[in-house]
This record gives structure tokens, C-alpha cells and sequence, in this order.
């Protein structure tokens, strides 16, 4: 499902070959705290990933949303800057520096993106269905390119 939603939205799109690993995804639930959603899940099973043809990740892959959190999470330089990311899954970047991110606590489907300049964080997509439709194939200018 997901490869094909992605091929029919965009053709400027590197999908990554093969599926995410399994085991990688049981370590990043106990290495993160809480589950992975399972529609993301459910993606990386088909592929480890998404990039658009600037090579930002729409949907990055399992190693990268790993490290990524863990950083943003730990670091002190940000928790001196921003509100705290344990309420967020980042899983994919504009490009621009802004980030997107599932709710996680509480566990939801929503998608909000992390505005860094303003450290705001605001509802996008109602799950990684609709986040890719909008990302892929709106017209609307604020899904392309930086926010």
C-alpha cells in the first residue's frame, strides 16, 4: 500500500530499497520508552524510508528516527531552548530545519511539525496517510520546500 500511495502522489521521491529491520524497531520501542506507532511501523515494513529529490527525509528511516530522538531528547543545549520532544516522535524534516513528528504521549495518530525557529508545534495530518497525500501531492505551497 504504502509504496504504491507514494508512487501515485510523487514521482520525485528515492524510496529506499527493503524494508526497515524488524529488530531495529523492537530496540527503538525499549531504547525510546514507548511504542513506535503502527502505522509507522507498518511503513518501515516496506521500506526504510523516503527522501524527496533534495534528499530531505519525508519519512526517514528507522536508525535515523532512533538517533535523532535520542539526541533531541537528551541534549541539554535543547532542553535550555525548547519545550521538551519526549512528547514527539520526529520521523521526517522539511528540509528547512523544521521537523515532523507523531504525538506519542498520549499516543495519537496526529502529526504535528516542529517549527525550529519558534520552537511551535503545530497539527499537520491526522496520520502518515494523510501526511504523505498532503506532503506528496498538495498544491499548497507550505508543503513544499521550507515552512
Amino acid at each position: 500500500m504504502w509504496i504504491e500511495l507514494i508512487s501515485s502522489l510523487s514521482s520525485d521521491v528515492n524510496i529506499a530499497d527493503g524494508p526497515g529491520c524488524e529488530e531495529q524497531m523492537r530496540v527503538a520501542e525499549v531504547v525510546l520508552g514507548h511504542p513506535l506507532p503502527a502505522e509507522l511501523k507498518d511503513f518501515w515494513r516496506v521500506a526504510d524510508g523516503v527522501r524527496d529529490k533534495y534528499g530531505a527525509g519525508i519519512v526517514c528511516s528507522v536508525g535515523e528516527v532512533v538517533d535523532r530522538n535520542l539526541e533531541f531528547r537528551s541534549s541539554a543545549d535543547f532542553r535550555g531552548l525548547y519545550m521538551p520532544f519526549d512528547p514527539l516522535l520526529l520521523f521526517g524534516e522539511s528540509g528547512g530545519g523544521d521537523l515532523f513528528g507523531f504525538v506519542v504521549k498520549p499516543e495519537r495518530p496526529d502529526i504535528f511539525v516542529w517549527e525550529h525557529e519558534s520552537d511551535s508545534r503545530r497539527w499537520v495530518a491526522k496520520n502518515l496517510e494523510d501526511y504523505l497525500r498532503r506532503r506528496l501531492g498538495s498544491d499548497d505551497p507550505e508543503w513544499h520546500g521550507s515552512w
